[in-house]
């Protein structure tokens, strides 16, 4: 990193270079937006966008490896040499000021300006509407910015509702810049957001969709949707969410099932697991307002199904965000079996292999971790007693290939075939001691030494030839017995 001349900021060269060659070439230029935020911080910005008085085609002539294909003057500036992927392109564009906005979302025209204040006047936030000159240091706030950083504020740049009404998906912005930053929005940039949160019914599903999974990305997922929930947005997100609200549930958990689900993914998120089990921790109990019964039977309330149900309703959701099909594919099936029966006093390894052909061998773990933060978000203190570790071990147990003659390189067809004798005992006899070299000497599990050792063991009396295969089968057992055990000793339990 090179030094700007602002004291504590430090420039990336890559950066440096790109706002020294438009200075060189006469240009007025700036740092500008999340960079400069990011930066005042002392945080490492992700992306990098610098601003200037400069045309499109003006910077592209300085720089010849750049592309520009959209109509809001924004240049790709590429930097071939960058091994950091945040510093592999910078944006560079020109000065805007914009007109009307007929579609909540981009400007019907762009034009472009020579007053760096005409484009920090359009940005959306004050902390996002400062400017950096990366080669002097001079610093160009008009909004108060830094202030806003220091009090740890979103406040829209004037009025909110005008900045919402030019592009609604800053109504979703503010809120995930709330939960990745830990800042608060400031009270009449609330109001202005909850004024005009049904604009978001003309955002694209795609949009919506990339915000919400930045917000669950994030370190504190819960309060973001907490506040998407206050400031009347949610309802645009997932709005069945929000049937969860006040539901009492049975004995066994302290909250609702709005909380509870909440919860559920900012464990999930403390934990830095990915966006699939944060999806399945937050919709995983989605479907228990229409299967809540009263049990007088068990004086308590039951949500039979609710798993099945929800599975269903979870693909439809993420089905209409657009998230991916392998991913809508995966989630929904973790929502669908997360309630699976877990006392292993009362269970068998033939179940426990049930379950993982139903999930998948690639995905049983993450449900074993749906399972952890289900718990936690239900109230109880542990993530993993006794009982669960005990399960945890019998699916690695049912997961291990069972040692077996199964694994040797030749099959007894291949025996008789090599041999030239028929079926019976004693192939399996000399598959069983051939097993039991191979057990002591992993390296000689060989079809050419296997067949070569066939040969040899046929020449035995049968009677001797039993008694090998026996030690072989004994010393399959005591193996597949030691694998059990250092797999039990794994999860301390016996």
């Amino acid at each position: 990193m090179k030094r700007a001349s602002t004291d504590g900021i430090e420039i990336p060269k890559e950066v440096l270079a790109v706002s020294s060659a438009l200075q060189k070439a006469g240009y007025e230029n700036y740092l500008v937006g999340g960079c400069v935020r990011d930066l005042l911080r002392g945080q490492n910005p992700k992306d990098w966008d610098i601003t200037t008085i400069a045309t499109p085609e003006e910077i592209t002539q300085i720089f010849p490896h750049a592309f520009y294909e959209n109509t809001f003057g924004t240049v790709g500036v590429v930097n071939d040499e960058a091994t950091d992927e945040s510093l592999k392109v910078v944006e560079v564009t020109t000065y805007r000021e914009e007109g009307t906005y007929s579609n909540a979302r981009h400007p019907d025209k762009v034009s472009f300006s020579k007053n760096l204040g005409d484009d920090l006047k359009r940005r959306d936030f004050t902390i996002n509407a400062i400017a950096l000159d990366g080669n002097t240091g001079k610093i160009v706030d008009p909004y108060d910015g830094q202030k806003d950083i220091k009090d740890k504020i979103i406040r829209a740049v004037g009025k909110g509702e005008d900045r919402f009404e030019e592009d609604a998906l800053r109504i979703l912005r503010a809120i995930r810049l709330s939960a990745e930053i830990g800042f608060e929005i400031e009270q009449n940039t609330e109001k202005a957001i909850q004024n005009k949160a049904k604009m978001l019914e003309k955002i694209s599903k795609e949009r919506i969709r990339d915000e919400f999974s930045r917000i669950l990305m994030s370190d504190e997922p819960k309060k973001g949707l907490e506040l998407a929930l206050k400031l009347k947005v949610l309802q645009y997100i997932a709005k069945d969410l929000e049937r969860g609200i006040g539901v009492e549930q049975n004995q066994a958990h302290k909250y609702d099932v709005f909380e509870h689900n909440l919860r559920t993914l900012q464990h999930a998120a403390d934990k830095k697991w990915g966006i699939d089990l944060r999806l399945a921790s937050l919709f995983h109990d989605v479907s228990k307002p229409e299967t809540r019964r009263f049990s007088k039977e068990k004086d308590d309330y039951t949500f039979h199904g609710h798993d099945v149900v929800g599975g269903k309703l979870t693909k439809k959701i993420l089905t209409e965000l657009k998230f991916s099909s392998v991913r809508v594919e995966k989630v929904a099936k973790m929502v669908r079996w997360h309630m699976f029966f877990s006392d292993p006093e009362q269970i068998t390894l033939s179940a426990v292999r049930r379950l993982i052909s139903n999930i998948g061998k690639e995905d049983v773990w993450e449900l074993m971790n749906l399972r952890i933060c289900d718990r936690i978000g239900t109230g109880r203190p542990k993530e993993n007693p006794y009982r669960f570790r005990k399960y945890k071990s019998m699916v690695e147990e049912a997961l291990q290939d069972p040692i077996s003659v199964g694994m040797l390189k030749i099959k007894g067809d291949s025996i008789m075939k090599v041999l030239g004798i028929p079926p019976g005992p004693k192939i399996g006899y000399i598959l069983h001691a051939l097993f039991e070299e191979v057990l002591d000497n992993p390296e000689l599990n060989t079809i050419e030494y296997l067949e070569k050792k066939a040969g040899e063991l046929n020449k035995l009396e049968i009677s001797e030839l039993e008694k090998l295969g026996k030690q072989g089968k004994n010393k399959k057992e005591e193996e597949q017995e030691k694998k059990v055990k250092e797999i039990r000793g794994k999860y301390f339990v016996e």
